[in-house]
């Protein structure tokens, strides 16, 4: 059970710095376009790491089930 609560656990983080990014991106579209582009492609490439550690799971989970 280790494996799948590090990457729960892992993944909670990774979302939680992914709505930041996201925000920050938000406030910063108005004053500093070039700001926003950077937090933005930062978030883009933490949803990527989260699709993959959904993938992982949902697969370890399959696993353990049976």
């Amino acid at each position: 059970m280790k494996p799948i609560n590090s990457i729960q656990e892992h993944r909670s983080a990774l979302l939680a710095r992914y709505k930041k990014l996201i925000e920050q991106a938000y406030n910063f579209r108005q004053t500093d376009s070039a700001l926003s582009d950077i937090s933005e492609y930062k978030a883009i490439k933490l949803l990527h790491k989260l699709n993959k550690l959904n993938y992982l799971d949902r697969n370890l989970s399959a696993i353990q089930r049976n």
